[in-house]
Formats: C-alpha cells, sequence, structure tokens
C-alpha cells in the first residue's frame, strides 16, 4: 500500500476514540487485502481516509473511504448506489445521489468477509466506464 499526502493516517486518527481508532484501521486492513497496490490519503477537508487504486499513465481512480466519528466509523464507497447489495446492508439512500457506506459502531460488527465482498464490488464499480455505469444503473433499475 502506498501512501500520499502531508498527514499520516496515524495522526489523522488519533484525535479519535480508541474503540473508533481500533475500527478504523481493521478496516484499513481490509481495504489494503482486498487491494493490496491501493494508495491511501488522508482527506482533511472530508475528514477521511480515501483510497486510490492506480490506473495506466499515473492515473487512479477514487473508489472508497474510512471516515471515523466519535461514536463510529463508516466504510464508503464513491459509486454505492451501483453496487450489488445482496444483505441491503449499505446505508446513504435519500441521503446521497451515488454514495453508500456501512456504519460500524463496534469491532467485528459486519464479518470481513462480508466488508472484503463490498470492497471487491466498489472497486469493480468504479473501475467501470461510464457506459458500463449507465447499464449497471440500467439493470438494477429494472431488477
Amino acid at each position: 500500500m502506498k501512501r500520499v499526502g502531508a498527514i499520516p493516517p496515524e495522526a489523522f486518527l488519533s484525535d479519535y476514540p480508541a474503540t473508533m481508532r481500533d475500527i478504523a484501521n481493521d478496516l484499513r486492513a481490509v481495504v489494503r487485502r482486498v487491494v493490496p497496490d491501493v494508495v491511501e490519503r488522508v482527506r482533511p477537508g472530508w475528514r477521511l481516509l480515501g483510497y486510490d487504486v492506480p490506473r495506466e499513465r499515473g492515473r487512479s481512480t477514487y473508489f472508497c473511504y474510512v471516515a471515523p466519528e466519535p461514536v463510529h466509523v463508516h466504510l464508503g464507497f464513491e459509486y454505492g448506489t451501483l453496487m450489488r447489495d445482496e444483505d441491503r446492508i449499505l446505508e446513504g439512500a435519500g441521503v446521497t445521489r451515488k454514495v453508500r457506506w456501512v456504519t460500524l459502531r463496534e469491532r467485528n460488527a459486519i464479518p470481513d468477509s462480508r466488508l472484503e465482498t463490498l470492497v471487491r464490488e466498489g472497486l469493480a464499480v468504479a473501475l467501470l466506464s461510464p457506459a458500463e455505469r449507465l447499464g449497471r444503473l440500467l439493470d438494477l433499475d429494472s431488477g
């Protein structure tokens, strides 16, 4: 995993309660396991850790985030509305147009295997072309 940015993730997380830091670090580990070449960056304006996957010619694609709060931590997905979510655990419908997330208030509230599936799906959707995303949207609307 490559880190980019001026603020180390550990420093960013240091202001949060220990339980929330632990959850955030667990989620960071899930993302790194699924996407070993992920680029992690503190995005202070958004108050989160953002994750990009490297692409061709030095480009990258932003696809997910870990956002700690004092009482919970979100694992979110930039194109969450286009993700398959058979268990219906993604939140955000009616709140945002395309982003979705899961919220953890305690460690291991959602099995790592389910989180890994969400990260894989979030990455796959982010890497789709705009035309493929439209096709996915139409498929989801008709299903």
